[in-house]
């Protein structure tokens, strides 16, 4: 009876030890898991605050380019209304304003 006693003791002590040894295995690889995610979120994070940021560059730039278009646009305007002036002055001093 007492070897009894010691096996079935041994043979709990074992099955302790190996819940005790998966448990641990499947808790780092749990942590590994997590880590790799943090560290994934992190990049996507940065990646997300990058092309915000580049995105505001170019819409800057975008913004002052349609100002210097619509300043050249304005010029042209101007330019279209002068020689508009100038032929009709042409033409009233009897020359061909073509």
């Amino acid at each position: 009876m007492n070897a009894t006693v010691t096996l079935v003791g041994g043979l709990m002590a074992l099955v302790g030890v190996l819940a005790t040894a998966t448990v641990a295995y499947l808790g780092k690889r749990g942590e590994n898991a997590l880590t790799g995610y943090t560290s994934l979120t992190d990049q996507l994070q940065e990646e997300l605050a990058t092309k915000k940021q580049e995105l505001v560059d170019k819409n800057t730039l975008l913004t002052a380019k349609d100002a210097a278009l619509a300043e050249k646009s304005e010029q042209r305007a101007a330019d279209q209304a002068e020689i508009t002036r100038l032929r009709g002055l042409v033409w009233q001093l009897g020359g061909d304003p073509t």
